[in-house]
């Protein structure tokens, strides 16, 4: 039954992988990955209380799965809890070190926080070990105009934009900083 829902998951069949995610479940209650595919199912559904209960079984069984970490705060923060998902996404970055999407994601948490200078500090560790992701320099850029940081933001929405030229929101975004920047050296 894993296996099954994992096929249909990966079909964007999250109702079917849910289902035989239980299946799965009532065969083998002590199964970690279970709980955490049917949280990841859960979540693509929208039902972000429901992936937080599965990823909090499997975090009691496992509880060295850095992934199960970072998607708990990612769903933490889409209920708007961000402190806990802060504290998820410290213990993931814990576990480990290497994943760029949980220093991004405690990036995103931090700026909903307003804590702009420590979210960039995420941010550039998330760019050291990925360099490649259009999104962490598009959202730099936002932390760096909320701190009057019109030049920086402009070179990180410029690099957004070499990575990925369709960037809609690096283009608005670049636009608004260029704006202000501006308006701030006209006066």
């Amino acid at each position: 039954y894993y296996s099954r829902g994992l096929a249909k998951a990966s079909m964007n069949d999250y109702a079917g992988a849910i289902a035989d995610y239980d299946k799965a479940i009532s065969i083998n209650p002590k199964n970690a990955d279970t709980y955490y595919s049917r949280g990841l199912a859960k979540a693509s559904m929208n039902d972000y209380a429901g992936a937080i209960a599965d990823y909090d079984k499997a975090i009691s069984i496992n509880p060295k799965n850095a992934d199960t970490y970072n998607n708990r705060g990612a769903a933490k923060c889409l209920l708007k809890n961000y402190i806990e998902a802060i504290a998820d996404y410290d213990e993931a970055i814990k576990l480990n070190p290497q994943n760029a999407g949980s220093y991004y994601n405690r990036g995103l948490a931090k700026c909903l926080l307003k804590n702009y200078a420590e979210a960039i500090v995420d941010y550039d560790q998330a760019i050291s070990l990925n360099l490649k992701n259009a999104d962490i320099y598009n959202n730099r850029g936002v932390a760096k105009v909320s701190l009057n940081d019109y030049t920086g933001a402009i070179a990180d929405y410029n690099e957004a934009l070499r990575l990925d030229p369709k960037h809609a929101s690096a283009y608005s975004n670049r636009g608004i900083a260029e704006n202000k920047l501006k308006r701030l050296l006209d006066h």
